[in-house]
């Protein structure tokens, strides 16, 4: 049998004619600096070609109705194995999903509740669990005789048998705001007083008002009590107006249905089949728990059944590592004929939740909304449903497991990835986590740079080949032998000598009464394992009771307290995509495209032509493509193959017409003259040496230069970025001001970064306190919390289990509390050990 898969000439990005041969069976890991071109090989090449070769042995009719991998660019693949990819971002799942529905734990306790409930007959008597009803018999009660039919698995389902008739399943009832309904009571109706029928009525329904008896031409807060009463849920009552059409101008009579302000919010929303059609409405209507399931989304029957004193919805209430701990106590309490039964659902159900626990997924409810899980709880879930699969053969790319870890649940996705070879599976990991590379039996750096300064293989081999390959960038810190501490730390004694932010809170969620202080013009770090309550107490309390007492307005209900002196700003920069489609690029978000618009429309050719800066716009101005309408890009539709986006076939990706390319610019210094298409290719390295005599556009180039994303290409879409990068460009336009007052948030900014780019990012955070800012960073990455001056460590769980500040301190501090879970990963960091 073959040995690697051997993939010759890759160049899907920008792989170089990439040759490699990557082992089969074994623990296979990609790394390199941010933007090498690792998830082109991993997913571009391996995972693509995997499942594409895959899936074209399945019909037509099957593949037309899944998302495929369209081909990869390469000269040749052999020997690869069908493919599945653990994205870094899973997509947010819908309403109906929970954490009980994406891990799977919620089918064995609806069989479990379903085989060992307590029935209960008509008369009330409580029936014991019998075999009966896994024969799908009904239940006769030996106390009356009195038939009980017994509820089937489906039956417990809140998509589907089981679901609460009021909610239809989803645990929540849409209402009206009241408080929505009136725009402004200073006008009158037929100034518009009725917000909804602004935007959701036609504007005849102030004539049909006024035939129900009210005064549409007073100011709606001098209106009696009986005619607001009407206004807002006045009765559907037919009335006979006359009106008249501005639009066509002439006047005409009819009768017509009154639909009051409240009706006409609810027809609004029976009627929305849309995205589109609900955001009108979303502005009038509010969510709240369904008053007869109170959330739970089953009906009276399936929430009532229960299983040694507990029904379904109080099970799915219980935090994991509780609720495994009470199931495998369920078959002990159940009559002897059916402990055998009993002990075969909890078996599946344990070999399910066990890797849940392992990945430090213990403190979620299984009620917890799908929506509201983090993206590394997301990705966590869809591992251990993989491995739980236990085919062989195949071939897992994961994309950035750690994202979300904190070390000590590092430990379990080592051991996952472990099981899947163990199964007989290749398994090729991207990933900068050290400790995570550290355990693979094959690592494959790309690099040497980013962009077009990478994509080539500089180093492959074994860990202990790379740690002592002078090529590789990664090696010395595999071998430990880089100093972790890269910026100046304030000593403990003078941490809060230029002042701090204290706020006290009440309790939130699973999260205790807290009293936190953050030292100004300090980098502070807020770590803790997963669940402990670092975004309650951050994103949830803190940045939110800050921005309500600079606006000057009531701080959130459960912040008790907050002392700010001096601190008038609150900037949070977190990992979301910036833009929604591809119009949205570098230059735009960065404002270098303004800059060169206008420099472009000041040349020679531009005026001759009458072209002013907008012009060159590629999203509106004259000179944009008019076959891709400025996307750079069509898509063609292939039927029964996937969708296939191609640069435009007369732009080529440019963006811009031939005109455009016909008007260019030359450096004063006699440098090869440059049109704006041919500057929107270039690298941000590249455009800042072509303009380096223009000052607003070198600036503007510089500081993204210094943030380490200078590889990215101008004309690159912003959505596609990685989230490091997303967090680094929206940091660009606060760099280089006086930043005096000002608290600077970031929500794990580490998240795909290289050792390397993190000390870039550490160097930027520097440069903000040099100019008077405060930082405070919600972080699971080692390095940045070595570096940090002060530490904010939660826990010492997650869940019902943390919601504590259990230490603070600085890192050395940190380090030696042995009631941190963060310090024992610390220790080494800081030149510890710590038992």
């Amino acid at each position: 049998m073959a040995q690697t898969i051997d993939i010759t000439g890759a160049r899907v990005h920008n792989l170089k004619r990439v040759d490699v041969q990557v082992p089969l069976g074994k623990m296979v890991a990609v790394a390199g600096v941010s933007g090498s071109g690792k998830s082109s090989l991993a997913l571009g090449v391996l995972y693509a070609e995997g499942s594409r070769r895959y899936l074209e042995g399945l019909s037509t009719y099957t593949r037309r109705r899944i998302a495929q991998s369209g081909e990869a660019k390469i000269d040749a693949i052999e020997h690869v194995p069908p493919a599945l990819a653990l994205h870094q971002r899973p997509s947010v799942p819908g309403i109906r999903s929970t954490f009980g529905t994406m891990s799977e734990l919620l089918n064995s306790l609806r069989l479990m509740t379903s085989r060992l409930g307590n029935y209960s007959c008509p008369n009330g008597h409580v029936l014991n669990p019998t075999p009966n009803v896994a024969l799908e018999r009904p239940i006769i009660c030996p106390v009356c005789g009195e038939r009980v039919q017994a509820l089937g698995a489906e039956d417990l389902a809140f998509n589907s048998g089981g679901a609460c008739p009021t909610c239809a399943g989803t645990g929540i009832v849409r209402t009206v705001d009241e408080s929505t309904l009136i725009a402004d009571p200073n006008l009158t109706i037929e100034q518009g007083a009725v917000a909804p029928w602004r935007s959701l009525m036609w504007s005849i329904m102030v004539d049909v008002c006024r035939e129900m008896g009210v005064r549409t031409d007073v100011p709606y807060k001098d209106l009696t009590d009986h005619e607001k009463e009407i206004v807002l849920h006045g009765p559907a009552e037919k009335r006979h107006i006359l009106y008249h059409s501005k639009k066509l101008n002439r006047a005409g009579e009819l009768d017509f249905t009154y639909f009051s302000a409240e009706r006409t919010v609810l027809n609004a929303l029976d009627k929305a089949k849309d995205a589109k059609a609900l955001k009108r409405v979303e502005p009038f209507i509010k969510e709240e728990p369904c008053p007869d399931c109170h959330g739970t989304r089953l009906n009276e029957r399936a929430r009532t059944l229960p299983v040694d004193g507990r029904t379904l919805p109080e099970q799915c209430a219980m935090q994991l590592d509780d609720l495994a701990a009470w199931v495998r106590t369920v078959p002990a309490s159940m009559p002897d004929d059916m402990r055998e039964m009993a002990q075969a659902i909890v078996d599946e159900f344990t070999r399910t939740a066990r890797r849940l626990l392992e990945l430090g997924l213990g403190y979620l409810t299984l009620d917890r909304a799908g929506s509201t899980l983090s993206t590394g709880e997301r990705q966590r879930i869809q591992l251990a449903r993989a491995v739980r699969s236990e085919l062989t053969g195949a071939m897992y790319v994961l994309d950035e497991p750690s994202i979300g870890l904190h070390p000590a649940n590092v430990d379990g996705l080592i051991g996952v990835m472990r099981d899947l070879k163990a199964q007989g599976n290749t398994v090729v990991v991207v990933d900068h986590d050290t400790r995570v590379l550290r355990d693979v039996d094959w690592i494959i750096e790309m690099g040497p740079g980013a962009g077009a300064h990478g994509g080539t293989v500089i180093t492959q081999g074994t860990v202990d080949d790379v740690e002592h390959d002078a090529h590789s960038l990664i090696g010395p810190f595999l071998a430990s032998e880089r100093s972790r501490i890269v910026r100046p730390q304030t000593a403990a004694d003078a941490m809060f000598d230029e002042g701090d932010i204290t706020i006290r809170t009440a309790p939130l969620h699973t999260v205790h009464a807290l009293d936190a202080h953050v030292p100004k013009r300090r980098l502070t770090v807020v770590t803790g394992v997963s669940g402990s309550g670092k975004t309650t107490l951050v994103l949830e309390s803190l940045v939110p009771a800050l921005t309500a007492k600079i606006a000057d307005e009531q701080l959130p209900e459960h912040v008790r307290e907050l002392d700010a002196p001096g601190t008038d700003r609150v900037t949070m920069i977190d990992a979301t995509p910036i833009g929604a489609n591809v119009r949205s690029t570098v230059a735009t978000y960065s404002g270098v495209l303004d800059d060169l618009r206008r420099l472009y429309a000041r040349t020679d050719a531009a005026k001759s032509r009458g072209l002013k800066a907008g012009a060159f716009s590629y999203n509106t101005g004259s000179l944009r493509c008019p076959t891709c309408d400025g996307t750079g890009q069509i898509t063609l539709d292939v039927q029964f193959l996937p969708d296939v986006d191609i640069d435009c076939p007369d732009c080529h990706g440019t963006r811009y017409s031939d005109q455009a390319g016909e008007i260019t610019w030359a450096p004063k210094g006699g440098g090869a003259p440059v049109s704006l298409p041919d500057a929107l290719a270039m690298t941000v390295d590249e455009t800042m040496d072509t303009f380096a005599d223009q000052k607003h556009i070198h600036a503007k180039l510089a500081t993204l230069h210094e943030l380490g994303i200078g590889y990215l290409t101008l004309g690159e879409s912003t959505p596609a970025l990685s989230g490091g990068e997303a967090q680094r460009l929206k940091l660009a336009s606060e760099m280089g001001r006086a930043q005096e007052g000002t608290l600077f948030v970031f929500d794990e900014p580490t998240i795909g970064l290289h050792p390397l780019d993190v000390r870039t990012l550490i160097s930027v955070f520097q440069k903000l306190i040099d100019h008077g800012a405060s930082v405070l960073v919600i972080e699971h990455d080692l390095d940045m919390i070595a570096n940090a001056d002060w530490i904010i460590d939660m826990g010492p769980g997650g869940g019902e289990n943390g919601g504590e500040i259990v230490a603070v301190g600085t890192p050395t501090q940190v380090a030696a509390n042995p009631l941190s879970a963060t310090g024992k990963y610390l220790a080494p960091c800081v030149g510890m050990t710590r038992r």
